[in-house]
């Protein structure tokens, strides 16, 4: 029997309450990584070629300037990644006019701290979800997990009786994996760019209740490439998550993203000439100029991206939800036209979901 593809019914998010702009970060750099790098100064530009302007954070400035026990760290992560998840969730449910009751599996993407049972799982109770919910909680993936997730989801959709609901929730706080006793290039680098917020979509297969209806879901594609597990993700130590990051993101965005693209295109019988709205995780600012060429966009393709990035920061996850929330409130689809949400996260790996609007 044939299955109908999932559609978005609602996208929201929420950002924690400590906004920190650039040159209060490169202030914050500079007092940490001076004493380590002579050459501080030359170093630093990074933070003014990073494409971030602000971000938000669950702890206020003078937190970094002091150590923290993984634990202290976690403990903020339960407590901080709980409150941000119920209120995008909320949110979310809202926006699609959504009883909680009809929600039969609720997905929950993170990476940046530990709880068990899962987060969703107390969600349940404050957003009012049934307690027989399918709970399927997705830890590891990083960056790419916001795709990952959305991928997941509309695969579990799809199967769906007709009215039933999937809720995806996306949660990092990257400002917690911050050690101030690593003083690794990674780390100053990770200081320019990473940043805290959470997200939520409502999808379902039939929507039902004169909801609004957004984007079809497709397909998804994912890749990961064998030997790449050094590129990107965290070592587990003593004061928590130490962030691993590799220079070469750009390079393999340039070397092994226009075949993966044309197969992933393939799968669902597109091809990159069909793609007219490109949702791309900024990685960084060279990590999009590096897609906006894989994609063959002018200039200013990828401008609602770089507006997250501006005004966000990296949040993980969460970054590439918040800009399909952007598409979908700009109002600049025509119905029938293609699209791909795109992340690339730790494994080193792609993800690439496919949608019509």
């Amino acid at each position: 029997m044939h299955q109908a593809n999932p559609s978005i019914l609602s996208v929201a998010t929420a950002t924690p309450p400590h906004r920190i702009s650039q040159p209060v970060a490169k202030d914050f750099a500079r007092a940490m990584f001076a004493d380590v790098y002579k050459d501080i100064d030359r170093l630093l530009p990074i933070f003014d070629h990073s494409g971030v302007e602000h971000r938000n954070f669950c702890v206020p400035p003078e937190w970094f300037y002091q150590d923290h026990s993984f634990s202290e760290k976690n403990d903020l992560y339960v407590g901080s990644a709980l409150e941000l998840s119920e209120k995008a969730a909320r949110r979310a449910l809202d926006k699609a006019g959504a009883d909680p009751a009809d929600v039969g599996a609720i997905f929950f993407v993170s990476t940046t701290g530990l709880s068990i049972p899962s987060i969703d799982s107390f969600l349940l109770r404050r957003l009012g979800l049934s307690e027989h919910t399918r709970r399927v909680p997705v830890f590891g993936l990083g960056c790419a997990a916001g795709a990952s997730g959305l991928g997941l989801a509309a695969h579990y959709a799809r199967a769906c009786r007709p009215g039933e609901l999937v809720l995806l929730v996306a949660v990092e706080l990257c400002g917690l994996t911050f050690q101030k006793g690593d003083r690794s290039k990674a780390n100053l680098v990770s200081t320019a760019l990473f940043a805290d917020g959470a997200a939520a979509v409502v999808l379902g297969r039939d929507a039902g209740g004169g909801r609004a209806v957004g984007p079809e879901l497709l397909g998804n594609h994912t890749t990961t490439w064998p030997g790449t597990e050094d590129v990107m993700g965290f070592d587990v130590g003593e004061h928590g998550l130490k962030v691993l990051l590799s220079r070469s993101v750009p390079s393999v965005v340039y070397e092994r993203m226009p075949e993966n693209l044309r197969l992933a295109l393939g799968s669902v019988g597109l091809s990159l000439d069909d793609i007219r709205h490109p949702v791309i995780h900024p990685g960084g600012a060279k990590v999009l100029d590096a897609f906006e060429e894989v994609l063959g966009l002018e200039p200013g393709g990828l401008d609602l991206s770089r507006e997250v990035l501006r005004e966000h920061g990296n949040m993980s996850s969460v970054t590439v939800l918040f800009i399909l929330e952007r598409f979908l409130a700009g109002g600049d689809d025509a119905p029938g036209e293609h699209g791909v949400l795109s992340a690339m996260g730790p494994g080193f790996s792609a993800e690439h979901v496919f949608f019509r609007c």
